[in-house]
C-alpha cells in the first residue's frame, strides 16, 4: 500500500507542475474517455459494481401487444445528453437539460411521475454514472500517457 500512496503524491506533484491550460486538456481527454467507458456500460445495462441494471417493471394486462423494442436509456446515453467537459482543477461527466432530472430519478430510485397525468410510482436504483475498476484504470493510462509526451 505505500508504494501506492508513494506513486500518488508524486503523480500529484507532476500534475500540479502543468500549467492550467495544459491540466484543462488533461482533463477533458480523461472525461471524454469516461464518458465513452459509461456509454459502453449503460449500454452492456451494467451497474458500476457489474450487477445488471433491475429490469422494467411487467406491463399491464390490457396493454398494447407487444414488447419494449428498445433498451433502457438508449438516448440518455448519446453524446446531445451525456456531456464530458474538463476544467483545470476536474474532469466532469453530466447529464445535461431535462434528462438530468431522469437520471437523477433512476441513479438513486427515487420517485417520479412517468407523464403529467399518470400516478407517481417508485423507481428501482440503476446506477448509470460511477466510477469502477477499469474507469480509474483509464483515468490512469491518460495521466501517465500525457506525462510522457
Amino acid at each position: 500500500m505505500s508504494e501506492l500512496t508513494a506513486f500518488d503524491t508524486r503523480l500529484a506533484g507532476l500534475i500540479a507542475a502543468l500549467s492550467p491550460q495544459s491540466r484543462k486538456a488533461v482533463a477533458a481527454t480523461i472525461a471524454k474517455q469516461l464518458r465513452k467507458h459509461q456509454q459502453q456500460r449503460i449500454k452492456r445495462q451494467v451497474t458500476p459494481e457489474g450487477q445488471p441494471f433491475t429490469p422494467r417493471r411487467p406491463q399491464p394486462l390490457r396493454a398494447k401487444k407487444g414488447r419494449i423494442k428498445r433498451e433502457m436509456f438508449a438516448k440518455l446515453r448519446t453524446v446531445k445528453y451525456m456531456k464530458a467537459k474538463g476544467t483545470d482543477r476536474d474532469a466532469v461527466v453530466e447529464f445535461t437539460g431535462q434528462v438530468q432530472r431522469m437520471a437523477k430519478v433512476h441513479q438513486y430510485g427515487l420517485r417520479d411521475r412517468p407523464s403529467v397525468r399518470a400516478k407517481e410510482m417508485h423507481y428501482p436504483a440503476r446506477p448509470l454514472l460511477g466510477l469502477d475498476a477499469k474507469a480509474l484504470n483509464i483515468i490512469k493510462l491518460e495521466l501517465l500517457n500525457i506525462l510522457t509526451l
